[in-house]
């Protein structure tokens, strides 16, 4: 989908797209340490709700 939009970025308005094209992987790896905290919260939720629910299942003998 993303190369789509860029190949009509393209042809309506060159210059943009090949401003978008050179700032892309920059903007990626700006972005990548709040992407990495977001898996590192999900996982710590992940936990939480794991050992909230340890004595249920021991309680029913999963």
């Amino acid at each position: 989908m993303k190369i789509i939009l860029w190949l009509l970025l393209l042809l309506f308005c060159w210059p943009l797209a090949l401003i978008v094209l050179v700032l892309y992987p920059i903007i990626w790896l700006l972005l990548l340490p709040f992407r990495l905290a977001g898996i590192a919260v999900d996982v710590v939720f992940d936990l939480l709700k794991t050992i909230l629910k340890l004595p249920a299942r021991i309680l029913r003998g999963i």
